[in-house]
């Protein structure tokens, strides 16, 4: 005995009289559109304002100044390594003052689990010279951490890392520091004009 073919059931539709139809008057044919009106009365006008610190002027950073404080990352470290380069040496050498070197706990983490060839810069890290920052968070992941320590504005971030420069340019005021042919480079610190100008261009090219 052959199977019943089944056909797919579709949605039943609401059925309508339409607007032509001679069963309905002339006065109900034409619909009638009531204008949408929004009661702005209890509403207030917000007005969004930059965010203001102390810290910053038109286009300099008080919270700066000789002696610099100068927050190591776990690359830069390593590629200062590479490059036979001094961390205290090079440093003075780029801004030509005294700089205190800053290592936190989630850096110390990442190099301690690293293999044995960077032992290295665990014991360049554990001089004296370099003070140490303790952390609250869990992990060893350090890129978080460092972003917010620097939100105080009174560090010199080093790091060669594309992704957290790229995050730390975000925040204002606060300068980055890199190797760059075989050398130690200061990048120029963002500005609030600076990045709406930037983000004008982008849109710009994007249409």
């Amino acid at each position: 005995m052959g199977k019943t073919r089944q056909t797919r059931k579709f949605a039943a539709m609401k059925r309508m009289i339409s607007l032509t139809d001679s069963r309905i008057k002339k006065k109900d044919r034409v619909k009638k559109v009531t204008p949408f009106k929004q009661d702005t009365s209890h509403h207030m006008s917000v007005k969004h304002n930059p965010e203001v610190f102390p810290c910053l002027k038109d286009s300099y950073n008080e919270a700066l100044g000789p002696p610099y404080h100068i927050l190591l990352d776990t690359n830069y470290v390593n590629f200062s390594i590479k490059n036979r380069l001094d961390l205290f040496k090079s440093t003075m050498d780029c801004l030509l003052a005294k700089c205190f070197l800053y290592v936190t706990d989630c850096v110390m983490g990442e190099i301690e689990k690293m293999s044995e060839r960077y032992r290295v810069a665990l014991k360049i890290l554990r001089d004296e010279r370099i003070q140490r920052l303790t952390c609250q968070h869990r992990g060893t992941y350090a890129d978080d951490c460092l972003v917010e320590r620097c939100k105080s504005r009174c560090y010199i971030v080093a790091t060669c890392d594309r992704d957290l420069r790229r995050r730390i340019r975000k925040i204002t005021g606060v300068p980055i520091m890199y190797i760059h042919g075989h050398r130690v480079v200061i990048e120029k610190c963002p500005w609030h004009w600076e990045l709406q100008s930037c983000k004008y261009f982008l849109l710009k090219r994007d249409i």
